[in-house]
């Protein structure tokens, strides 16, 4: 039909290059794609600076609260808002922990703190032997270390008296939770004014 009102169609079709042909597709491409993402409609209305404060205000005094409890807490004041809008307006991170960390604990107390700890040593005739060291952090130099076949709460409590005689114990004691530290010994590190600050579970 083309062949039959135009005889010399094909002249212009070769003058168009592929570049030229690539360049209209892409731009087709790119007009029919900023068509499909237009904005339908007024969109969802911005969140006022006053919500935004009160929701930063809300994550510094409670530094515990999840993004639940913020947005349950909003709801409560008849602030409708979403709880996916509330997770993106909290902080990712508070610039200071609600509490001194492990590390600054460790820093600020290690002069006067000392550890205490067993570990065994199995001999020739395949006894079992219990060695107990104290260490003081002041130069990780070990205070104290006894061996026995047969621990016991009392007799872990008596080391701790012979490793510090005449007022001379640490202030903090750190220790892990083996059953081997029981009420005795515990009270007996309470007299001597030693407060004891025992490691977390299954820690090293």
């Amino acid at each position: 039909m083309l062949c039959r009102f135009w005889s010399n169609w094909q002249q212009p079709l070769i003058i168009v290059k592929s570049e030229t042909v690539l360049r209209w597709h892409r731009k087709g491409f790119k007009l029919f794609w900023k068509f499909k993402s237009r904005s339908k409609g007024p969109g969802r209305p911005p969140i006022s600076p006053m919500i935004r404060a009160l929701i930063l205000k809300m994550a510094k005094a409670n530094p515990l609260w999840g993004v639940p409890r913020n947005h349950g807490e909003l709801f409560k004041l008849g602030i409708e808002i979403s709880e996916r809008t509330v997770s993106n307006l909290m902080p990712s991170r508070l610039t200071t922990p609600p509490s001194q960390t492990w590390q600054t604990f460790l820093k600020n107390h290690m002069k006067n703190m000392i550890s205490i700890d067993f570990f065994t040593v199995p001999t020739a005739t395949f006894r079992i032997l219990f060695v107990l060291v104290i260490l003081s952090h002041r130069r990780r130099q070990i205070v104290h270390f006894n061996v026995t076949t047969n621990p016991s709460t009392r007799w872990t409590a008596q080391q701790i008296i012979e490793a510090f005689p005449w007022d001379t114990a640490s202030k903090y004691l750190l220790r892990d939770r083996d059953l081997i530290y029981g009420v005795y010994f515990r009270q007996r590190v309470k007299n001597m004014g030693i407060k004891e600050v025992i490691t977390a579970a299954r820690s090293p």
